[in-house]
């Protein structure tokens, strides 16, 4: 993908903020800064690119639009510091009725930013044993003002409490090939069996993270499956080299390769590695198994093209036909995207593609028969 101008001062300054360095923008002549805060919208990396325009060191950036960076800061701090304290109220209700939980993703990943609430927050994601997934459930039912559908085949619940999403997850498998979620499996053993856990002590209350060695896997994990599902954005890739580089040093990388030869996502994850490293300025110490060969960036190059387009989870996607249209026509469309993203990602993992297409497919086609 070649970069215009206001796409390669964008990635000056998420790196910038990602990494709290220098940012030079006077190799991008006449910068559009409306265009910036769009892409960082799109991405979700608001925050990061505001941290990113305190390091410009050689123009200066129109008063305009550093003020209005700054007013998202604001807002962004306001609503990262009130999800923690509902966060802590939460963990803490759940264990009065004897519930095990950990966070995923989230607000537990921005613990590895430099400032984590200048990152942008999404949903609450619990993750439980089969047991306390259930009653986790029946305890959090009557609090909500909203229930989604529960999506028993991945045991996932998704409820609006007060002015937040939270999702129970049962577990993290994809439902794309054995391979993958065996490895899943073990891992969701190990975190729960051997209490595997690191802590994040937010507003007194000691709120339970995946081990870093786990936690590094079902980050990735989760990336693909959205890449594979139709749009995974900068934010959720920043958050797998966040955490990279924090553990860095505790890392088991002969635990970590074994997982993911095991998985079969060893192309992926060296792919995805280079994008970082080109495209984010991830420092190559710090990313496992990273390669330099013009393969892995040929392919990085295609993927940033498709996360360019489709924003975070698909937010330049039209979903006009989630609406008002008729079940099938809904599964109509669906079944055309999904295949229309699959011709694309065949070009970058040829095999892996035909397999995550079929079981989108299988699994497609299972939930209309059923009529969800």
């Amino acid at each position: 993908m070649i970069l215009d101008n206001n796409q390669g001062a964008f990635f000056e300054l998420l790196r910038a903020g990602l990494w709290e360095k220098d940012a030079r923008l006077s190799p991008y002549n006449e910068i559009d800064y409306s265009a910036i805060m769009r892409l960082a919208e799109e991405q979700s990396v608001v925050g990061v690119v505001a941290a990113g325009l305190e390091h410009v060191i050689d123009v200066k950036v129109p008063q305009v639009f550093a003020l209005q960076f700054a007013g998202q800061t604001i807002q962004l701090e306001q609503r990262n510091t009130a999800m923690n304290h509902f966060i802590a109220g939460l963990i803490e209700q759940l264990r009065k009725v004897d519930v095990y939980t950990l966070l995923l993703k989230g607000q537990g990943i921005a613990q590895c930013y430099e400032r984590p609430l200048w990152r942008a927050c999404g949903d609450i994601d619990l993750f439980l044993d089969n047991n306390d997934y259930e009653r986790a459930k029946n305890y959090l039912m009557p609090l909500a003002q909203y229930v989604e559908i529960e999506y028993q085949k991945k045991k996932h619940l998704a409820f609006t409490i007060s002015t937040w999403e939270v999702e129970l997850h049962g577990t993290l498998r994809c439902l794309f090939w054995k391979r993958w979620d065996r490895v899943i499996d073990d891992i969701q053993r190990d975190t729960f069996v051997k209490r595997n856990v690191r802590v994040w002590v937010n507003n007194n209350t000691d709120i339970y993270l995946p081990y870093a060695n786990n936690d590094v896997f079902f980050v990735f994990t989760h990336i693909l499956q959205h890449f594979y599902k139709g749009g995974i954005g900068l934010r959720q890739i920043c958050d797998w080299c966040r955490l990279l580089r924090t553990y860095k040093e505790t890392l088991n990388h002969n635990l970590l390769e074994s997982r993911i030869k095991s998985a079969g996502l060893m192309s992926e994850w060296k792919a995805f590695g280079a994008l970082a490293v080109e495209y984010l300025g991830m420092p190559i110490e710090s990313m496992p198994f990273y390669s330099n060969k013009n393969k892995w960036h040929q392919k990085a190059r295609k993927i940033i093209a498709i996360v360019m387009e489709t924003g975070n989870f698909g937010h330049n996607r039209e979903r006009a036909y989630r609406g008002n249209k008729s079940f099938i026509v809904k599964k109509l469309v669906s079944f055309y995207m999904h295949t229309y993203d699959n011709l694309r990602h065949v070009s970058i993992f040829p095999i892996d593609s035909v397999k995550v297409w079929y079981g989108v497919i299988k699994n497609g086609l299972s939930v209309a028969i059923r009529g969800n």
